[in-house]
């Protein structure tokens, strides 16, 4: 599974579990979003370094690798 999904899965289940929690509680639908997203942050800032590291990794090899242009290949393909 590439980093960026499982990262991404977590703060998205993060945030359900919170807000869920917070629904629980009685807490106001609106307000129970902004410390649900607040609460996401702050566990996956503490507890997902390696995997945000990871993330920023993949994203910077993608960056790093030269694009890909099908219209050269195919002209490429036709002069040859």
């Amino acid at each position: 599974m590439k980093p960026w999904v499982a990262y991404s899965l977590l703060r998205v289940g993060l945030f359900a579990a919170a807000f869920a929690v917070l629904m629980l509680l009685g807490i106001e639908w609106w307000l129970s979003a902004i410390l649900a997203a607040v609460i996401g942050l702050c566990v996956s800032y503490i507890f997902f370094g390696r995997l945000r590291e990871r993330v920023a990794l993949d994203i910077a090899q993608r960056r790093d690798a030269p694009a890909r242009d099908v219209d050269a290949e195919v002209e490429d393909v036709r002069e040859g």
